[in-house]
């Protein structure tokens, strides 16, 4: 099992679905998590259960904060904040997402939160992973960004510049051995999240892409974090630059 006691890591968006699987796993295995989110009530329940992993034995910290991730000072103060907290950053895992329904308001959504977020919380995070040396960011994309869509394209076109950005950051980024890795989840299902919605709201959508999915069910968010997980380690101490597909093989299905 992944042992990550001494590690130090940062998780935007971490109060629920993917982000908040991430942040449990790497508590789990003894990691110094901090989280943020812009909702304080599932902030403080993820929170908890962060905590609660933190007195079973185990000496690492939890920090969690209220942060709007469109707002650019906000992530300055908040990473500062987690650094403070947690002694440093050793991984930065960049999850937030503005999806919302498809409107012009959503382009502007997408870009500022899933692209320049992710931007500007690695910038502040910079000076603390050049300092850690096991340093890695991981931006958390989609499938979406792997191909057209109709159906969401401003998401997807977030998605798809982050695994861009993932390409270019990991090279501009190597000299410092800080790497950068990027994980395409497909359609992952959650309690409160868009899947579990559109079960009920939309029917119709909801079976349509559970047939895509050679598995046969959608994802789980703990098997993302699994991939998080082995990126943020030792074991992928020579993977970077890569966007690794965690989704059933619906790409593949169509």
């Amino acid at each position: 099992m992944l042992d990550f006691t001494g590690y130090k890591v940062v998780v935007t968006g971490g109060s629920r679905g993917i982000g908040r699987a991430t942040a449990l796993a790497f508590a789990k295995k003894g990691a110094a998590v901090s989280i943020c989110a812009r909702g304080e009530s599932s902030l403080r329940q993820t929170e908890g259960e962060l905590s609660d992993h933190a007195g079973k034995g185990q000496a690492h910290k939890i920090h969690a904060a209220v942060c709007d991730l469109a707002d650019d000072q906000a992530i300055d103060r908040y990473i500062a904040a987690a650094a403070a907290a947690l002694g440093g950053v050793d991984v930065l895992i960049n999850n937030a997402t503005g999806y919302s329904e498809e409107t012009v308001d959503a382009w502007k959504d997408c870009l500022t939160v899933d692209v320049m977020a992710a931007v500007r919380a690695s910038d502040a995070a910079l000076p603390h992973l050049a300092q850690s040396g096991k340093a890695s960011i991981i931006n958390i994309s989609s499938i979406s960004g792997l191909r057209p869509s109709m159906r969401t394209p401003a998401y997807a076109a977030a998605k798809a510049a982050l695994i861009q950005y993932t390409t270019s950051q990991a090279l501009a980024l190597a000299a410092q051995g800080i790497r950068v890795n990027c994980i395409a989840p497909g359609s992952v299902e959650f309690p409160g999240g868009y899947w579990e919605k559109r079960k009920t709201t939309n029917p119709d959508l909801y079976e349509a892409t559970l047939k895509s999915i050679p598995f046969g069910r959608y994802g789980r968010a703990d098997e993302i974090a699994n991939v998080a997980e082995f990126l943020a380690s030792p074991m992928a101490s020579w993977v970077t630059g890569q966007t690794i597909v965690a989704d059933g093989g619906q790409v593949l299905g169509g």
